[in-house]
């Protein structure tokens, strides 16, 4: 009577038994996906479409981010808490760069010189 014990994590991972990868057809599928949203991201900008074009490029760029993290980074596969931590992480990333976007002052329109409370600078007389 032999007991066999139960593979480690590490084990699981090395020998490939902890979840099934995608092929190598389902890649070149996912490579061609890829290509095709690459292809009408470029499109769109030789495209007017208006105010609309921002908006569109960050949709096309959230669903290619998605998949390269998912497929290539295996997140799609591994535990939930990889994905949660991945996800912290990006979310903590995105206010760090909106709290810097802010601190510079990027979302007002501060181009005058005048300051609301002191009014025009003094003129400059050489």
């Amino acid at each position: 009577m032999t007991t066999h014990a139960a593979p480690t994590a590490h084990e699981e991972t090395v020998h490939g038994a902890g979840h099934a990868h995608p092929s190598d057809g389902r890649y070149i599928l996912i490579a061609l996906f890829l290509a095709v949203m690459t292809a009408i991201e470029v499109g769109l900008y030789y495209v007017d479409i208006g105010d609309a074009l921002i908006p569109t490029l960050m949709v096309l760029m959230v669903v290619k981010f998605w998949t390269v993290a998912a497929y290539f980074m295996h997140l799609r596969f591994d535990s939930r808490v990889f994905r949660r931590m991945f996800a912290a992480g990006l979310i903590l990333a995105i206010l760090v760069y909106l709290a810097f976007l802010t601190a510079m002052q990027l979302f007002g329109d501060d181009t005058t010189s005048e300051h609301p409370a002191l009014g025009p600078p003094p003129a400059v007389t050489g």
